[in-house]
């Protein structure tokens, strides 16, 4: 990024707030320019990332912040700068934090200069910033999810002092998105396109550390995407934590009022975008009209990610998921028939409150009859602040394990045998990298989410290309290119 890219994005924005944080970057500059020069080298940056597609997000406006204040990026957290941004839905997600801002102790003793943030959503859980204060002293920077927008303010003031700076907000209403962005890929991105969640299911910290839903404007959407197809994006994923749910906070009547099977459809109308993917749907709201947009257009990927969470009926209502096993194979299948290339695959917990093998066997029996094409399988995580971390019928580590274990080959046995029913077809792959194992091959990913690996050189990075797949290995692909 450059100053040149800083100025013209200034010249597009008409949000006074994003507008006052490029003026603080400017500010920041100055003061990153001092540190160079006291330390005869550039200044060094890390953004250490845990979590979602919105995190990962979240953290390229991190790191573009930092970039155009001055910073290196780099990618060890012995830089001068280093930000955790992180993600608490499941306790080693916590611990794994606290073990990184442990060991990050040890640099910032070698280097007076250095300064530590730690943002994201563990920060706006309840004991968290208290945590911090007293056992990681060191940290200078502490800010939570609703006004990350703030970070080149929040970065001139920890710039500027030796104490601990803490900016934590409750809740916000606001959505701040003109703010540069430093893409991980040239060729694809994520786009939010609502925050926060107001199912709350009984197992999840989400909405209280996210907050209320609140939907982007689509011309706001359709105009960022547009930007990005200019710039040479091909592939854009939308973001939410429920895509599906997307315009219900809308009031009648407002001109902004559209379902997510219309933005869908305006999505893909922008020239350039070639496909579109989008994570995640609620199964309680996925529409007929979403499954028909998606039949209808080839651009929109034959990926759809359904979290089932659990397959028992009582377990499912304890986890306030709004929907029955039968209501989510009924609607599986239905996607299966009106969407025949589709892929479905799935998140699933073992162990929450109450769930024995017989449970666990009515989760196995939608993967058998639903036949995902892969599950993301976890096992429970008591969350203090949620309703199931005060249920009194907690499982035992002993028989949650051995119900993983059970559910976990089914799963991988399922996915298998999906996967496989590919071989011999020829598919369009957007080529992503130089294969890290073996460096005279790219890997692309399909319309349906299955890695490709196969030779080509790497100038092919970043188009769509034809590739037969040649041999299944399980979960992804030798090919040849066509």
């Amino acid at each position: 990024m450059s100053i040149n890219i800083l100025n013209s994005q200034r010249n597009d924005i008409k949000d006074d707030e994003s507008l006052k944080q490029l003026g603080f970057i400017e500010l920041a500059k100055k003061k990153v320019a001092a540190l160079e020069k006291e330390l005869g080298r550039k200044p060094t940056a890390c953004v250490v990332t845990f979590g979602c597609q919105m995190n990962a997000r979240d953290s390229e406006k991190l790191l573009a912040t930092l970039k155009l204040a001055g910073y290196e990026e780099v990618e060890t957290e012995d830089a001068d700068f280093v930000i955790y941004n992180t993600c608490t839905v499941r306790d080693n997600a916590d611990q794994r934090v606290y073990g990184r801002l442990g060991q990050c102790s040890n640099h910032k003793k070698n280097n007076p200069h250095m300064k530590i943030a730690i943002c994201g959503c563990l920060m706006q859980e309840p004991g968290a910033v208290e945590k911090i204060q007293k056992s990681y002293r060191f940290v200078d920077l502490i800010f939570g999810t609703h006004n990350i927008y703030k970070f080149a303010e929040l970065l001139n003031s920890c710039l500027d002092s030796d104490r601990m700076i803490i900016d934590i907000w409750k809740e916000t209403d606001r959505i701040v998105e003109d703010l540069p962005v430093l893409r991980k890929y040239a060729f694809k991105s994520g786009v939010n396109i609502m925050f926060g969640c107001d199912n709350y299911c009984t197992y999840c910290i989400v909405p209280y550390v996210r907050g209320r839903e609140r939907s982007r404007s689509p011309k706001d959407i359709v105009r960022e995407i547009e930007k990005l197809a200019a710039d040479g994006v091909k592939e854009v994923m939308l973001l939410g934590q429920n895509v599906n749910s997307y315009g219900f906070d809308f009031k009648d009547g407002d001109s902004d009022k559209i379902s997510f099977a219309k933005l869908l459809e305006m999505v893909c109308e922008v020239e350039g975008i070639e496909r579109v993917r989008f994570m995640t749907p609620h199964p309680k709201d996925f529409s007929d009209d979403v499954i028909d947009v998606i039949a209808g257009n080839p651009k929109i990927a034959r990926h759809i990610h359904l979290p089932l969470q659990a397959g028992n009926n009582e377990v499912l209502r304890r986890m306030n998921r709004k929907y029955t096993k039968e209501q989510f194979i009924d609607l599986a299948l239905k996607i299966r028939e009106r969407i025949p290339d589709v892929a479905i695959t799935t998140d699933i917990i073992v162990g929450f409150p109450g769930e024995g093998e017989a449970e666990v066997d009515d989760t196995i029996d939608v993967i058998k009859k639903v036949q995902f094409d892969n599950a993301f399988t976890f096992i429970y995580s008591k969350r203090a602040g949620t309703p199931a971390a005060k249920f009194e019928d907690q499982v035992p580590e002993e028989e949650v394990k051995k119900n993983f274990d059970k559910l976990l080959k089914v799963v991988q046995d399922t996915a298998r045998d999906q996967a496989s029913k590919h071989q011999g077809k020829v598919e369009t792959v957007l080529v992503e990298s130089v294969n890290e194992q073996d460096e005279s091959l790219l890997t692309g990913r399909m319309s349906n989410n299955t890695l490709v690996h196969f030779k080509g050189e790497k100038d092919l990075i970043g188009e769509m290309v034809r590739v037969s797949l040649d041999e299944c290995h399980g979960f992804y692909y030798m090919g040849s290119r066509v």
